[in-house]
């Protein structure tokens, strides 16, 4: 079957922001052209870090209409998935490393009638994600450990964010391929060339200059590697 046509987003995660002027943060990438907001909730148990939970989204949701992409670094994330709709989520990505049952998870987050995605760490295979795989919307490849933010790429995950393009193009499904973790102007160009269609990116949005500037050299590096893929 024919590879689907992806639209590359930028999901700019607010864990990378300013906590104390959040809705300024908000409205930046907003203003910047961010195509979604990533937020990552944390419990201190699935990853040594506390962020924030469904208050904190809901504050988002009021403040912003861009999709907002929710990523459960949770052990049990199949508890928290109707307060984490209830709160405007739109995607909820779950880690297949933990505690939940990975296909209860799917099925549940498309009853609610949200989006979906899989997780996996760096370490983890591509195979974790086969009973499932045809029912996703997204797949995320960590390309960092999960749990705190500013830590350095791990070039070592751009083959499985290869072979996630490749199965889900073969298989014709429509799963965008997620790549979080260190993501920069000097590394998207490589993971979009490898195949991801969707970049969450922190310190290289918030940690210095202007927002709306670092969002334009993301994007630039992002269809750089596209051009290269094409080649």
């Amino acid at each position: 079957m024919p590879a689907a046509v992806h639209r590359l987003r930028l999901a700019p995660s607010l864990l990378s922001a300013d906590f104390a002027a959040l809705g300024d943060a908000v409205r930046a990438v907003e203003a910047g052209g961010a195509d979604a907001l990533h937020l990552d909730v944390m419990d201190g148990h699935f990853v040594p870090n506390i962020s924030f939970g469904p208050a904190l989204v809901a504050a988002v949701r009021a403040r912003t209409r861009l999709p907002l992409d929710v990523h459960l670094m949770i052990s049990e994330p199949l508890r928290y998935l109707d307060a984490f709709q209830k709160a405007g989520g739109d995607t909820l990505v779950f880690h297949v490393e933990s505690n939940s049952e990975p296909e209860e998870v799917v099925r549940r987050v498309h009853a609610l009638g949200l989006a979906v995605g899989a997780a996996i760490r760096p370490d983890t295979p591509l195979s974790a994600l086969d009973r499932f795989v045809d029912r996703l919307d997204q797949v995320l490849v960590m390309s960092v450990q999960p749990g705190f933010s500013g830590q350095s790429f791990h070039p070592e995950v751009l083959p499985k964010v290869r072979a996630a393009r490749e199965r889900i193009d073969r298989a014709g499904l429509s799963a965008d391929v997620s790549i979080d973790g260190g993501v920069t102007a000097a590394t998207a160009t490589g993971a979009a060339e490898a195949g991801a269609t969707f970049f969450v990116c922190g310190n290289a949005v918030f940690a210095g200059g202007v927002v709306a500037d670092n969002l334009r050299q993301l994007r630039a590096a992002v269809e750089e590697g596209v051009r290269h893929a094409v080649r």
